[in-house]
């Protein structure tokens, strides 16, 4: 929106060209989003408190859980308010990429509102049953995967990008690049919506794995560094660093909020857009595998809830003392800010292992 201006601006004014520069709006989206997220935030804590919209706790999970009780929930949409403004505000919105992520992060937090609405105003513990849930995330999922498929124009478009080999692409056909579209899209969503337990737990590795897509995008989307750096050309994917930007600024302005003890909680409507926003971006810029090394705490959580499953279920036994596996470590002794920050330090030590693949080839 403000390009367009900037650009007619600058047809008289050459100072105004700077903002052609994606890096400069990378660095605004930020600032935006973060002072967003600062001015609607006390508002958005307020009116849902009136409303009465809480977090209810499980009564089997840790005891010091229960004090958590009440908490506002639904936070996730000051996440994506800030995200979406601050995108429109400063990305290229003839870029079909940004309309593709937008859409795609906006419908999966359409299905995170219904199923928190569900639960804490209807007062239905289920909120949106699973089937209605994986329903509605494929379908949104299968559409953006279909048309992303149908607007490849070259071959690294859809090509299995392979981390630390600079020559090993697998080539995908449509049928292939459709399920791994759909698989990170709805998996990525899931496993940070599993992740989401703890305060603060979830919104920091995502903060420091969109930083690192936004790196990534921006290289893609530059001819000359991406053939120094021996990664795919994606003409039009640099832009996706202003809006993994709007996401780095808008997660760390609702982590002001929800850092321990949390004011209030992310909800589905945040957790389900943010990891189907990280899926879509990694997509796009062919790092699948790397976004698999990046959100380790992501897959590791959402692992240790199939084991668990599938362990009780073929044997009777648990392997954990509570899946997700934070709340095994909590009911091991750890305190919720150790098991937190722990978690924190391996995340930011994930993304630079996958920072690391740019470069070591």
């Amino acid at each position: 929106m403000l390009l367009a201006l900037f650009h007619w601006l600058g047809q008289d004014v050459r100072a105004f060209n700077v903002f052609s520069y994606i890096t400069l709006r990378a660095v605004l989206a930020t600032l935006t989003a973060l002072v967003i997220s600062f001015m609607v935030g006390p508002l958005m804590i307020k009116k849902l408190t009136a409303y009465k919209i809480g977090q209810a706790v499980r009564d089997d999970g840790p005891q010091t859980h229960l004090i958590k009780a009440g908490t506002p929930t639904m936070g996730g949409a000051l996440i994506l308010v800030a995200i979406a403004i601050s995108t429109l505000l400063w990305a290229d919105l003839q870029n079909h990429y940004v309309w593709v992520v937008l859409v795609t992060t906006l419908g999966f937090g359409v299905i995170g509102w219904v199923d928190d609405y569900r639960k804490v105003v209807h007062r239905n513990p289920k909120g949106l049953s699973a089937r209605a849930k994986l329903f509605w995330q494929s379908l949104i999922g299968i559409g953006v995967a279909g048309y992303l498929a149908a607007v490849a124009s070259v071959p690294a478009q859809t090509e299995l990008i392979v981390p630390f080999f600079k020559l090993i692409a697998i080539p995908l056909g449509t049928a292939s690049f459709m399920v791994l579209t759909y698989l990170v899209i709805v998996g990525s969503s899931n496993a940070v919506n599993l992740t989401d337990g703890l305060d603060g737990l979830a919104i920091m590795p995502t903060v420091m794995v969109a930083g690192a897509l936004a790196i990534f995008a921006y290289v893609t989307g530059h001819l000359v560094f991406a053939h120094y750096l021996g990664i795919p050309y994606i003409p039009g994917a640099g832009e996706l660093a202003v809006f993994c930007a709007a996401m780095v600024g808008a997660g760390l302005g609702f982590l002001w909020f929800n850092a321990y003890p949390a004011e209030v909680f992310m909800g589905d409507v945040g957790a389900l857009a943010l990891g189907a926003a990280l899926g879509i971006v990694a997509v796009i810029v062919r790092q699948e595998i790397v976004l698999f090394v990046m959100g380790g705490v992501f897959v590791v959580e959402t692992l240790s809830v199939m084991l668990q499953v599938a362990s009780f279920k073929l044997t009777g036994k648990r392997i954990f003392r509570m899946a997700p596996l934070h709340h095994h470590y909590e009911l091991k002794g750890w305190k919720e800010n150790q098991v937190v920050v722990r978690f924190w330090i391996i995340s930011m030590m994930l993304v630079l292992v996958g920072l690391s693949t740019l470069k070591l080839r």
